[in-house]
């Protein structure tokens, strides 16, 4: 089939190769302009483009998709298909029309749980005990469109926003291209989605959600530093700088500190008091430190029970 790819992350590479490795012909790949990144602020190209590039496919990076002018420019191309992942643009209803079989769109998330830009992280951060992705047929609303299929992954208990991102591109990848195969031989079923999204809608992660309130039970927290782990990252402050903590463990029992007070130091962890429950810090990153276990940080930093995190 004729595709037109639409994406821009990491989370989107893989089912660009896969397309293409299924002998697709992605006429357009369209994604983000680049952005100035590193102190010599260089343009750099989104993580999607390198691989159309790769593929010597054509790439475009609109400002803006919508614009009457690249409108036509994606008509001149005559897809059969689009397929978008990640892309970070509102597609309208005229684009949405234009393809044979439509835009088909791959979502982090088993729909209609976690409609929205950060499914991934929030599966991890409420402590769900599955995640998946799912192919739907895009319409206007966001994340609202028909079901096509789906495949569901478990979540591990150390699982990390990172690692669910991995196992979901990579899922995503596969059953995009098996979707694309049955829509061409006219086998795609299409499922309806309830009006109401089963979870609160999935909002952008930022750097402030990462402050860990210590009034919280021990296993949120858990949850939170795996869910934002590797970016933004959980912290909390030490006598005035900023710790990330980058993994931990939860403890049941109670002491009668207050919450953020540490309650032991053994040679290899750091036991912090919660709103419910202790916190056994394992592995963690002082201001303008590297990261490290818990082990090597003692070695070199002496903190002692009773001293509070912030």
């Amino acid at each position: 089939m004729r595709v037109i790819f639409m994406g821009t992350p990491d989370f989107a590479t893989g089912t660009l190769e896969e397309i293409v490795l299924a002998g697709h012909e992605v006429v357009g790949v369209v994604t983000q302009p680049d952005k100035p990144k590193g102190r010599g602020k260089n343009l750099m190209p989104t993580p999607v483009k390198e691989v159309a590039m790769k593929y010597n496919l054509p790439v475009y990076q609109p400002k803006k998709v919508r614009e009457p002018e690249f409108v036509e420019v994606l008509r001149g191309l005559k897809p059969d298909v689009m397929v978008v992942a990640a892309f970070g643009q509102i597609i309208s209803k005229e684009i949405l029309e234009m393809p044979k079989y439509g835009c088909i769109n791959v979502h982090a998330s088993l729909l209609p749980a976690y409609r929205g830009a950060a499914p991934i992280q929030w599966a991890v951060i409420n402590g769900d005990k599955e995640s998946g992705v799912t192919i739907m047929q895009m319409d206007e609303g966001i994340d609202t469109g028909d079901m096509i299929e789906k495949v569901v992954i478990p979540i591990a208990e150390d699982e990390t926003g990172g690692s669910l991102f991995d196992k979901l591109s990579q899922a995503g990848a596969k059953l995009c291209v098996k979707v694309l195969q049955d829509l061409e031989d006219g086998k795609a079923v299409r499922e309806k989605q309830p009006e109401e999204s089963t979870t609160p809608y999935a909002r952008m992660i930022d750097k402030k959600m990462g402050a860990i309130d210590w009034e919280k039970p021990a296993k949120e927290i858990e949850q939170l530093i795996r869910g934002l782990n590797p970016w933004p990252s959980a912290y909390t402050r030490l006598q005035g700088k900023t710790l990330k903590i980058w993994k931990a463990e939860v403890l049941l029992e109670h002491s009668q500190e207050a919450p953020g007070q540490i309650t032991e130091v053994t040679k290899d962890s750091i036991v912090v008091q919660t709103g419910q429950g202790r916190l056994k810090i394992l592995e963690l990153q002082l201001e303008g430190k590297k990261r490290m276990d818990a082990a090597s940080f003692l070695r070199g930093y002496a903190l002692k029970e009773g001293e509070s995190f912030r």
